[in-house]
């Protein structure tokens, strides 16, 4: 890029950028594309995605609506980004992809953030108030999931549209890397949630010794064969939830880790304690998990075999923060072709 190899260009980019902040966009074919909002100051600035349209194979949008929900944290605002581009750019029908996302404050900030680097999604917003579960929750190993909004899974129910009958919650930090429509299509069997679960891992050490040495408690999975399966990926029958109470069963188990403490990662063990033998079991391509690393040192880790339809990295290390510190794991690289971010330093080097 000829612009950036003289003193005098970083003036001619901001103009530039001046104008693409601040006027309609219209393409080379003459169609306005009408105002890009300014993004806010304290978020990261990203490069605007391209439209993804749907093939002829593709039935209605309403009939055949896929209904996705994240939540929406300064934090994990990049990687949230990440997804939404990998799950566009993998869908054969992206039109068909309906977005839902949860945020503590429904602050214009956000909605500006994402209108501006996709234009053409189909999303709406929702506040989720902090307040409702911020007295529920114990401290756990990591103060990452301590955070209200890590919470805001179990009441999704509640806060989506009665007439919204399933949806797939994802966590923010993942790529899908296949269409999410094979996800979607899963039969649940009557089971309230879907996802993949692991018999393999060791179910003991996710709760405490109190747990274990209580009689009572020990009754939670009687007539289960409890396995454990990660909740940043689920598909969720939210009218069964709604109708089962699932949201104040799992309040209950929150309360009772108050009183003897049962558990110390976060909100993964009342769902475990609640559903753990009792979900609709799917491939486990669409969790290769763990790839952050463990919830202390965050080391790196290689990928499982087998196919892989979604990667996950749960686990303390995040794979922009381990690509901007210069010291990424190899399957980081994995993650960065789907990075919108637009740092100052990366609009230099293109």
């Amino acid at each position: 890029m000829a612009l950036l190899s003289t003193p005098t260009s970083l003036p001619i980019l901001l103009g530039l950028l001046s104008i693409l902040l601040f006027h309609p966009i219209t393409t080379t074919s003459g169609i306005r594309l009408g105002f890009v909002p300014r993004p806010s100051p304290d978020l990261p600035v990203f490069r605007e995605a391209p439209a993804f349209q749907n093939g002829e194979q593709c039935g209605s949008e309403n009939a055949d609506g896929i209904h996705v929900a994240m939540t929406l944290d300064a934090n994990y605002i990049r990687g949230t980004m990440a997804a939404v581009f990998s799950l566009l750019q993998h869908s054969a029908c992206p039109e068909n992809l309906y977005f839902q996302f949860l945020s503590a404050h429904k602050t214009p900030k956000f909605f500006s953030s994402i209108k501006s680097t996709f234009p053409y999604l189909n999303f709406k917003t929702y506040a989720f108030d902090s307040d409702r579960v911020r007295g529920k929750i114990s401290k756990s190993i990591r103060q990452a999931l301590d955070q209200p909004m890590n919470y805001a899974r179990i009441y999704l129910a509640d806060i989506l549209p009665n007439e919204m009958r399933r949806v797939i919650y994802l966590d923010s930090d993942l790529v899908v890397v296949d269409d999410i429509a094979k996800l979607w299509s899963v039969d649940m069997e009557d089971k309230v949630v879907a996802a993949p679960e692991y018999c393999r891992a060791n179910f003991t050490k996710y709760f405490t010794n109190a747990f274990w040495s209580d009689p009572d408690l020990l009754k939670t999975f009687q007539g289960r064969n409890p396995c454990y399966f990660n909740t940043g990926v689920m598909v969720v029958d939210v009218d069964k939830w709604r109708k089962g109470g699932y949201t104040q069963k799992v309040e209950e188990w929150m309360a009772l880790q108050k009183r003897k403490r049962l558990y110390h990662l976060g909100s993964l063990p009342p769902f475990l304690l609640l559903l753990a033998g009792n979900i609709k079991a799917v491939d486990h391509r669409w969790n290769q998990h763990g790839l952050g690393g463990d919830n202390f040192e965050g080391r790196c880790r290689s990928l499982h075999p087998g196919p892989i339809s979604l990667l996950h990295w749960s686990g303390k290390g995040k794979p922009w923060l381990r690509l901007d510190s210069r010291k990424p794991c190899t399957v980081d690289h994995l993650w960065a072709p789907y990075d919108l971010y637009h740092s100052s330093r990366h609009f230099l080097e293109e």
